[in-house]
């Protein structure tokens, strides 16, 4: 295969499609989504069956376990995906909204008008899901998209990319407005960045190594983020029960997501209350903790039996994907912020506190892409937020940050009305 051409073909066929969609209305999008959504419901079986394919050949080829997690398509993940797409469809059209409309001294009236990126090049792994995501985000958007997944996802993605592609023939939309790369050579990765004449933005979503790698070479503008180091504070005032919950659900009830909490900080003035409960909860969870001095020493003493791991600064960087969390006492809720703006990743902490005036400090100080009070870090999710799915979280600070939804699949135009006036 020539992956130039080959890539280039599938560019070319993305941005005369892309022209279409710019131009579908609301009324089609939301017939291709639904469309869409019944092939799923349709072709479930064939869907396990491709996925069952694809776990069989990543455990043979030892798939450590945080991505066979991903990879895995279940029947609850399934109806997930097919209640995003509903969401999606469901979700008022931002394409050709006009706002901002201000009448000039000179007649004119000058406004903007949103509208879509264009071509969107996807490139993940493991999860399987992402395809029906990004493939519904980027339709209703009146964008095109081409994906990349992961090799060890290829069978996944062909069946759920023949769903979108029938049920965009059955809305008389074009099918090429979602391509599924057919090759899992790695070539194709470095063509897809580096095609501006086709491709408007490229999102990246996976392990640190391959988004700093997309990062470095791109020529096409990337929405990213590299990692999740997310952290949960647990204030002197906070509620003792709410603060255990909220604490190991965002670590426990998924490890391999970047919204899971990796750090959790506990004020000195409640750590003798908390740590011993928290540290016993945790270890039933199957947890290692990777605890400072301080911590390790109010919970020594009240449960020597509690294998502990010595902190070492590396552990407040990290993104563990896995049933590790780094435990430290601090001080007060600014010591927690200064913290968390040192080692974060930048994309979801939280606050627990009954106090005002922390929570609020909390909120406007910390520099990430979701800061919450009182909840889980895992709540930082397109479908949790209500934006039906998400194509991504970015950390950037530009164009896009967050949970990227409809609106950050479109940017906007300025939009000049007159009746004749012109300049002197």
């Amino acid at each position: 295969m020539d992956m130039k051409q080959y890539m280039q073909g599938l560019g070319e066929q993305a941005r005369q499609a892309s022209r279409a969609m710019s131009a579908a209305d609301s009324g089609a999008k939301n017939a291709a989504l639904l469309a869409i959504a019944q092939r799923i419901q349709a072709d479930r079986d064939a869907l396990m069956a491709a996925n069952a394919d694809d776990m069989a050949a990543a455990h043979a080829n030892g798939l450590e376990p945080a991505l066979l997690d991903r990879l895995e398509l279940t029947p609850a993940r399934i109806d997930a995906m097919l209640e995003g797409i509903e969401q999606v469809a469901a979700l008022a059209d931002p394409v050709g909204a006009l706002t901002d409309l201000v009448a000039r001294p000179s007649g004119i009236q000058v406004g903007k008008m949103r509208v879509p990126l264009g071509v969107i090049g996807i490139i993940y792994e493991s999860r399987p899901n992402v395809t029906v995501e990004a493939a519904s985000l980027c339709l209703k958007s009146g964008n095109a998209v081409i994906l990349r997944g992961g090799s060890e996802a290829l069978r996944s993605n062909r069946a759920i990319a023949q769903c979108i592609c029938d049920g965009l023939a059955d809305a008389q939309l074009p099918a090429a407005a979602v391509q599924v790369v057919e090759t899992s050579d790695r070539a194709a990765v470095g063509e897809l960045i580096t095609m501006p004449d086709y491709v408007d933005v490229i999102v990246p979503r996976g392990g640190k190594g391959l988004i700093e790698r997309i990062s470095q070479d791109a020529r096409v503008p990337v929405i990213k983020h590299l990692d999740g180091n997310c952290h949960v504070y647990i204030d002197d005032d906070a509620d003792i029960d709410m603060a255990l919950n909220i604490a190991v659900n965002a670590k426990t009830q998924r490890y391999g997501t970047c919204n899971t909490a990796e750090s959790v900080l506990v004020a000195s003035a409640i750590a003798t209350e908390i740590l011993p409960r928290l540290a016993s909860t945790l270890h039933a969870h199957h947890v290692e903790m990777r605890v400072c001095e301080r911590s390790k020493s109010i919970i020594s003493q009240a449960n020597s039996a509690l294998p502990l791991v010595d902190a070492t600064d590396s552990d407040w960087y990290e993104e563990y994907l896995a049933p590790i969390l780094a435990i430290k006492v601090i001080d007060d809720v600014e010591q927690a912020i200064e913290h968390i703006n040192h080692y974060s990743s930048q994309h979801s902490e939280t606050i627990v506190t009954d106090h005002y005036q922390r929570a609020m400090d909390f909120i406007r100080q910390v520099d990430s892409s979701s800061v919450m009070v009182n909840a889980s870090t895992r709540f930082a999710d397109g479908f949790e937020y209500g934006l039906g799915a998400e194509i991504g979280i970015s950390t950037d600070k530009i164009h896009a940050r967050g949970p990227v939804g409809l609106e950050g699949l479109t940017s906007q135009k300025f939009v000049v009305l007159g009746s004749g006036q012109i300049r002197t």
